[in-house]
């Protein structure tokens, strides 16, 4: 009886994806199938996609089966796109901004944060941060980078002996960390000079754990993963108390001293307050512990815990794979690397120790194109996704309501109809014009309304830090070369390494 019901309910999934098919034949020769085998044929796809291949699997997928490709998943469909014109019309849409159910897979960590949430406590919670990264704030924060980056030379020196490797990864992300506790939530943690920072650690942990998750759908599911991968789920569990310790306690210090300011009659907004109601170096913990909600009722704890949290990740691991990667690239092209300290020469001069201010870095040009190039090729995001409530109209097709949408920067990014030689470092290909690029075929920090709110800050900190590693080391080509891994963020399989020679100043 078992086996006649087992065989009767597979005979209804194979009639049911034929009749499918038969319906949607249109629409398959515009997004073809991954795996004509029913349901089983997508898993078998999944099975070889791995963090550390993904970027070559997506590519593999492109040159196979077009810029868009698709598969069915429970109660819905996947489509997976790299074609700039579906992601227009996705991206630049004021309706589709709910994110990929993949995306749910960080809501034990990032909770309803700005990451996550939609529809109105998403515009509520934009419109609240927003003014955090108005320039005049922004223009304080470049004192934080100046500051932290210049503890990350003075920490390099004891590798700056021309012959050892150095994976520069852990090293800058230890400094973003420092930035973004100061500036989010404005505090020092001192992360680079006590190295052992739990936070760090958790970060690494749970991202791992989680890009595995993505890719293996019965994962997903959070009691089939304690089931399946028992030690694996306590460690993700462990890695996510501790962030929600480490930002908890600076939450609770940061509101007992908002309080004693206000009781002592130091306001938060005193008469230095500038034209937009925020003092200078306000961290954006300031603003959610004394904003209010659409109803005049201040945010809740958990509110303001997934807010910070949310930055902590996306200001943190993001900020930290772009710098990582903008450094190797630079030790392996000595053309470029050479060009970009003579444009730094020549504005600061032969003085290390003068202070990089925030008009400083409007006047870099050569600089700006290092890292739109490095964002292009390295994007620290490179998979981004939507879910779709409703059905979406594009070009030559329509997508069903309940798509899962994933976008590949990665390859829009590199993509060869777009960008001439696009496997090659070239940033002078940001001073000339491409007729073949639109507003949507370079967004290392996505677009639309849901753009990464804070892609100045991360741009500007780039800035800085490049600046203050270049005039103080010359970066050279050691150690392994970079394999990229997916990991929610990208990374690097083996490291990214470079050496480090001291700066010499010769007279010109």
């Amino acid at each position: 009886m078992i086996w006649e019901l087992l065989l009767a309910t597979l005979l209804l999934i194979f009639l049911y994806d034929y009749y499918t098919r038969m319906r949607n034949q249109e629409f398959y020769k515009r997004i073809p199938l991954v795996s004509k085998i029913p349901l089983v044929g997508c898993i078998l796809v999944l099975a070889r996609f791995q963090p550390d291949n993904l970027h070559s699997k997506f590519q593999e997928f492109v040159t196979r089966f077009g810029k868009s490709f698709c598969a069915p998943v429970i109660r819905g469909l996947m489509v997976v796109t790299a074609d700039p014109r579906y992601v227009e019309e996705l991206l630049s849409s004021q309706k589709h901004i709910q994110k990929n159910q993949l995306y749910w897979l960080l809501r034990g960590w990032l909770g309803n944060g700005l990451l996550l949430s939609h529809g109105q406590k998403w515009q509520m919670m934009r419109k609240i941060i927003t003014p955090t990264f108005h320039f005049k704030i922004l223009e304080q924060f470049v004192d934080v980078f100046e500051q932290q980056s210049r503890v990350l030379a003075d920490k390099l020196a004891e590798f700056a002996d021309g012959a050892t490797t150095v994976d520069i990864y852990p090293h800058v992300g230890l400094m973003t960390l420092d930035v973004i506790a100061e500036t989010a939530m404005g505090v020092c943690v001192n992360a680079q000079r006590n190295s052992k920072s739990d936070f760090v650690q958790a970060v690494k942990d749970v991202t791992n754990i989680v890009a595995t998750r993505f890719i293996r759908p019965v994962l997903a599911f959070p009691r089939t993963f304690k089931l399946l991968r028992p030690q694996q789920f306590e460690k993700q569990m462990e890695g996510v108390e501790t962030m929600h310790r480490f930002t908890e306690k600076i939450i609770e210090e940061r509101r007992l001293l908002l309080q004693n300011k206000i009781s002592t009659n130091a306001e938060a907004f005193g008469p230095d307050a500038d034209d937009i109601g925020l003092k200078p170096r306000m961290a954006l913990l300031d603003v959610l512990l004394q904003a209010t909600t659409n109803s005049g009722q201040p945010l809740t704890h958990t509110e303001i815990r997934d807010e910070v949290n949310t930055f902590m990740f996306e200001g943190h691991d993001t900020t930290t794979s772009a710098i990582s990667f903008c450094l190797y690239l630079l030790s392996r092209h000595v053309e470029c690397q050479r060009e970009l300290f003579d444009e730094i020469r020549g504005h600061f001069g032969d003085d290390t120790s003068r202070p990089i201010k925030y008009s400083d870095l409007h006047n870099l040009t050569y600089l700006n194109c290092v890292i739109k190039e490095v964002l292009r090729i390295y994007p620290p995001i490179p998979v981004i996704g939507r879910w779709l409530k409703e059905e979406l109209v594009l070009p030559d097709v329509t997508l069903p309501p309940r798509t899962n949408v994933l976008i590949l920067l990665w390859q829009i990014l590199r993509d060869p109809d777009i960008y001439a030689e696009p496997e090659r470092f070239w940033p002078e290909r940001h001073l000339m014009s491409n007729v073949r690029a639109s507003a949507f075929s370079n967004i290392p920090f996505s677009a639309g309304p849901r753009n990464c709110i804070g892609q100045k800050f991360a741009i500007f900190e780039m800035r800085t830090v490049v600046v203050q590693v270049l005039r103080h080391y010359e970066l050279l080509p050691i150690g392994a070369p970079v394999q990229p891994s997916i990991k929610i963020v990208l990374r690097s399989k083996t490291g990214v390494n470079v050496g480090l020679k001291p700066r010499v100043y010769e007279n010109v």
